[in-house]
This record gives structure tokens, sequence and C-alpha cells, in this order.
């Protein structure tokens, strides 16, 4: 049976975010392992995205020259490198001494960690942006939302269903686990993307200059108001989802009593609601239009992020995740779909790596507030409270940005 290239990519999609999903949980848990100074947690998920504000550009800048399925397996090759580091650097160094409240137990090997952390995250900037002005090569243009919303489901079942799931195992069987299967995940990835064909290089609109060609992607987004509208407010959602989803970490054990196998299903079951949006979120467009659609979703980002603070348990908080999770994946089908159909491809690369350094720079920021906000909250309230600071705090900010938000989307597409 012939599999078609689209189904190819899916599938290499989801082994990837596979591994993304086991190692949201390994990171995370490693890093409370190492110190229980919720601004230390925070530094390992920063490393990890810092570079989509450092590397952004050049990322777009590199996917508009090169074939980007090469691009891709370049990409996935060095995270599976660091992956097998990692595992190696943690089996030698166990057993791990009790994490310190204040400082690291093992200095060495959270530099180390970091490190890794740090080269997997440059990779995933190069090898995202990649992927996302790939797709357009593979489907036609009026099946974009289609296409978008099954791949999200597939990547959703991966990073945020099975990964975090099969991450907790995989940590209470042996902690170095989890790493080395992320590089077995890449490994088969590679072998996946290997075997598409076609052409995958962007046609030239002249000779090369990284300026000139930079000034075409800034030309381009400042003439767009709803394309930065978008990108201006999925920067913003992601911060504030940032600081929710590393405060969490703290919070379940500490609060809620729960191990790593709870927090992983947990997760998974906020998966389960981004599956369900990804499959419908093309009948939501179509009935509800997509400027009502983004406002809708958006809208009810405060009311999620204040009813995680107020979860009682673990089967409520799962609830409330799988609802939030729906409300995000019918938001990125939308923005994601809206932005390949309106990018030229020439220029795919170049205005992505723009869209995605106002959508995903903002990430670091949430990391640090989020434990700056733990810290200060701890001088002044019981530990617990100050656990909880960050999802009030998020959720404050999520009501500022729902209707500043919902008039900018009225607007932008409006013009549009």
């Amino acid at each position: 049976m012939r599999v078609s290239p689209f189904t190819r990519f899916v599938a290499a999609s989801g082994l990837t975010n596979l591994a993304d999903g086991v190692a949201t949980v390994a990171w995370a848990w490693l890093a409370s392992l190492l110190t229980r100074d919720p601004l230390l947690v925070a530094v390992v998920p920063v490393a990890l995205r810092l570079p989509w504000f450092l590397f952004a550009i050049p990322a777009g800048l590199v996917a508009d020259r090169v074939d980007r399925r090469r691009l891709i397996l370049g990409m996935d090759a060095l995270r599976a490198l660091a992956f097998l580091i990692a595992a190696a650097a943690l089996w030698a160094a166990l057993p791990l001494d009790p994490a310190p409240a204040k400082g690291v137990s093992d200095p060495g090997l959270f530099a180390l960690i970091l490190g890794a952390a740090l080269l997997v995250g440059i990779a995933e900037v190069f090898r995202d942006n990649a992927a996302q002005t790939m797709l357009p090569a593979l489907v036609p243009h009026d099946r974009l939302e289609r296409a978008n919303g099954r791949l999200w489901s597939i990547e959703l079942a991966g990073n945020a269903l099975i990964g975090p799931a099969l991450g907790a195992m995989l940590i209470a069987l042996a902690l170095p686990l989890p790493f080395l299967a992320n590089a077995a995940a890449y490994a088969l990835a590679i072998v996946l993307v290997a075997r598409l064909t076609g052409r995958f290089r962007p046609e030239p609109s002249g000779p090369r200059d990284w300026r000139r060609e930079l000034r075409e992607g800034f030309a381009f987004l400042a003439g767009a108001p709803l394309l930065r509208s978008l990108a201006w407010i999925t920067g913003f959602w992601n911060l504030l989802f940032q600081m929710v989803m590393i405060a969490l970490v703290l919070h379940v054990q500490e609060n809620l009593g729960l191990g790593a196998p709870a927090y992983g299903l947990i997760l998974a079951a906020g998966a389960v609601g981004g599956i369900a949006g990804g499959f419908w979120g093309e009948a939501i467009i179509a009935r509800l239009g997509p400027k009502r659609t983004a406002q809708v979703m958006l809208a009810c980002t405060a009311p999620s992020f204040l009813a995680i603070a107020l979860a009682p348990g673990a089967l409520t908080l799962a609830l409330v995740l799988a609802v939030f999770e729906f409300t995000g994946l019918v938001w990125n089908t939308v923005s994601v779909s809206y932005r390949q159909r309106m990018i030229p491809d020439r220029l795919l690369g170049r205005v992505n790596s723009l869209y995605r350094l106002l959508a995903w720079g903002m990430m670091p920021v949430g990391l640090i507030a989020s434990g700056l906000i733990v810290r200060a909250s701890g001088a002044v309230m019981p530990r617990e409270v100050a656990l909880v600071m960050p999802f009030l705090a998020a959720a404050l900010g999520a009501a500022a940005l729902g209707a500043i938000g919902w008039r900018a989307l009225g607007r932008g597409f409006a013009q549009a």
C-alpha cells in the first residue's frame, strides 16, 4: 500500500512530538529532583524556550534558502544526540542526592542538563519553522484547516497525551530512560522524513542578501495587521500559559500531593481535549467563521486559568485542562491556517519566523515570571498559597488580553 507524503510527514511529527511530550515531564521532574527552588526549576524550561527568542529570525532565513526536508533531518539528528548525552550524564550521576530548598544538589549535572536542553531548544526552532513552512507543499491550500487540525491532533496525542504518561512511567522505572526513549523516537522520525519525495526548497526571488531578505519579511508582516494581531495575542497567551504550566509542577507535588504518574495523566487529559479540538476545529470555524471562533477561544482562557487554581483534585484539574486545550487547539487551527494561506512560499520561512519570534519569544518571560511570583509571594504568605499565585496572576492577565484581543481580532478580520 502506498503511503502519501502527508501521512509520512504526520507520522514523523507524531514521533517527534511524542519525544517532546516525554521531555515535558522529564525535564521539569528532573529539575525538581535537583532543587526545590521554583526559580531554578523554571530555568530548565527557559533553556528550552529561550532559543525561540534568539534564533527565530535566523531559522526563517535558513528555511527560505535550503531544502526544508534536509533541515528537518539535521535538526532531529542534533536533538537525538543531545538526549543521548543527557541520558549518559544522568546515568553516571545516580543516585541523586536529596534536592535542597536553595541551590542545587549536583551543580555539574544541572549545568549539563541546561546545556542539553538549550541544544534541543535551538534544534527545535529550526526544525519546527521548517516543518510548518513545508506543510503547504504537501496539501492543497483549500485543505489547510483540515490538514492542520489533523496534524495538531496527532502532535498533541504524542506531545500531551501519550508522551507525558509514558515519560512518567519511564521516570518511575529509571530516570535516564525518558532521555533514551526520546533519542530513539527522533531516529525513527529521521527515517520517515528521509523517504519524503518532492521539491521543498523555495524558489529564490533574487540574489542572496540576508539583509534584503529580512527586510522583505519585515515589510510583509508590517503590511498585514491581522497577522500582527494574531502574533502578539499568541505571544502574551504563551507567556501566561508558561506561567501556569511550570507552576503546575510544584503545585501538583506539594499542594495536591500527587506523583509523576498522576501528573502525566493530568497532562494527558488536557491532550484529549486538544485532540478533540483538532478534529472539530474545522467544523467550528465553518460554523462561526474565523473571526468569531478566534474571539471565543481567546475569551475562554481567563476562566480556565482561574479554574486550575481552584481545582481541588486530580480529576477536576484534568477536566479543566481538557477544556483549556480544546480551546487552544481551535485557536491554533485558525491562526496557523490563515498564516500558511496568506504568506507566499518564498517568504513563508522569514515571515513565519518573525511571527513566531513574537508568538514564542515571550515564553521564557512567563517561566521566569512564574518563579519570581512564587518566590516573592512565599516571603509574605504560606508556601501552599504562594504556589497558586501564578495561576491567579495569569487569570488576571488573560482577562485583560481577552478584552483587548477581542477588539483587535474584530478589526483585523474586518480589514482582511
